[in-house]
């Protein structure tokens, strides 16, 4: 049963990654650190609600784990290495 459960954990992360912009998003979050929307607009070409609606699937996913905070009142978002 412990297999299973290790697939069925893998498979939600692979769900929550599953669009081109999703993963592109969590790519650079991990490899660039800090990253705020505007800079992730610029990078994807698409718009700042389509970000936001990309980041929100991420979030809301039991293992893709994204925090924000504020800086000089930007808003800023990186990849949590801890799920």
């Amino acid at each position: 049963m412990q297999k299973y459960e290790t697939f069925e954990r893998k498979a939600e992360i692979l769900k929550a990654l599953s669009h081109p912009i999703r993963l592109c998003i969590a790519k650079g979050l991990i490899e660039e650190g800090n990253v705020n929307v505007t800079h992730m607009e610029n990078c994807l070409g698409v718009s700042q609600s389509s970000v936001s609606q990309h980041l929100s699937k991420l979030k809301s996913s039991r293992h893709c784990k994204i925090k924000k905070m504020w800086i000089r009142s930007l808003l800023f978002y990186w990849w949590s290495r801890d799920y």
